[in-house]
């Protein structure tokens, strides 16, 4: 049977996050593509605390390049969201990604900005659900773990063109002391306001990160990579605090390697992740250790379905007491994820999914006011 082009495209669409951008101007080395998606979504609490939300959102962006001579290519890119479950007015927006850089042919290439940490490459095996997913260990402004403000990043494809496949990434990233502009607050029960920010939460010192990826051919690749950043003093302090129970350690550090297989319309990957000093718990402390695995399989139909089944745990290691919980080990994030995408074209695709959270409730959950209910979610997306 002659294999429908939507096999071919959709892995790599769900990879770029885009359908297919459009080249709005193309001339004398000078080219600009613009992107965008909007989302209509919901999402339901289906039991205990059973509830509902609007998570409809629109994203935007650009990717541009300029051809200076013949070994040296300026680029920039910049991916901006706009959240529309909100009334008019108290909508909120972010700039996702906004960085730019230098191409040395077969050097490599060179940019600073917002833009992902090194170690996502590894990361990114995994962060292919539905709708979760990836959220075992990677997080937003935590340190270089997703993306992240004021890195400076190195990478180089087919290793100087002298080996196929295989990629590196080094990365350096400024301090940033961000402060708590309202402190949180604790109640009688020894839980943390989760309204407020806590901690020092999206702060970092200086840091570095690398990653290494290998593509074998045949559809098998292997990724390793590894970040260790210095802690703000905020963070260092609220440790030693008795009001909090967060790490003590002077210094974030994180490790991951992962595995996965993309061919013959079949994706499949699995990621495992040591941090300490770094990943935020439910009630925003940061975890002494954590250990991460995370797995997803899919497979492409060539009339558009992709279904997808997904396993992502973390489980803390060393924790704190809080009020009610002694300390020790806890499962920070464990849900297994059931859903699909149906593709009408390129550009048109409904999905639906359903996360079917395997946490418990117990002293670690009432201590930090850890969500443990199933969720299912529905959207649609017209997406260029």
């Amino acid at each position: 049977m002659k294999r429908n082009i939507l096999a071919v495209v959709i892995p790599a669409l769900l990879v770029a996050g885009a359908a297919n951008a459009a080249e709005i101007y193309n001339k004398n080395g000078n080219k600009l593509d613009f992107y965008g998606k909007a989302v209509g979504e919901h999402i339901w609490t289906t039991n205990g605390d059973t509830g509902n939300e609007d998570t409809t959102y629109a994203r935007i962006g650009f990717k541009g390049e300029t051809q200076i001579n013949d070994q040296l290519v300026g680029y920039g890119q910049w991916e901006y969201n706009m959240n529309a479950s909100s009334a008019e007015g108290a909508q909120g927006t972010a700039t996702r990604l906004a960085f730019a850089g230098l191409k040395f042919g077969d050097a490599g290439s060179l940019d600073y900005g917002r833009n992902y940490g090194a170690i996502y490459d590894v990361g990114a095996y995994t962060d292919m659900l539905v709708e979760w997913g990836g959220d075992s260990w990677v997080r937003t402004d935590n340190f270089m773990n997703g993306r992240t403000t004021g890195v400076l990043t190195y990478r180089n494809s087919d290793f100087f063109g002298l080996v196929d496949g295989l990629n590196i990434a080094l990365q350096y990233q400024g301090k940033n002391d961000r402060s708590n502009v309202v402190a949180p607050s604790v109640d009688e029960n020894g839980v943390i306001d989760l309204g407020r920010a806590g901690n020092g939460l999206k702060g970092n010192g200086d840091g570095f990160s690398t990653a290494v990826t290998y593509d074998f051919g045949e559809g098998f690749g292997v990724a390793a990579g590894y970040e260790t950043a210095d802690r703000t003093s905020e963070q260092v302090a609220a440790g030693t605090s008795s009001a909090w129970a967060s790490a003590e350690g002077d210094r974030a550090q994180a490790w991951s390697t992962g595995l996965k297989y993309d061919a013959n319309n079949l994706y499949t990957a699995v990621t495992y992740t040591e941090t300490q000093n770094m990943t935020v718990e439910p009630d925003y402390n940061f975890a002494n250790k954590t250990q991460n695995i995370e797995a997803v399989v899919q497979y492409q139909f060539d009339f558009g379905l992709r279904p997808s089944l997904g396993y992502v745990q973390s489980k803390g290691k060393d924790l704190k007491a809080r009020k009610g919980f002694d300390g020790g080990s806890a499962d920070l994030v464990k849900y297994i994820e059931v859903g699909t995408w149906y593709y009408f074209n390129k550009n048109m695709n409904v999905y639906a999914a359903y996360k079917f959270n395997l946490l418990d409730d117990n002293a670690y959950s009432a201590a930090t006011g850890q969500a443990t209910d199933d969720q299912a979610a529905v959207g649609i997306v017209y997406q260029f």
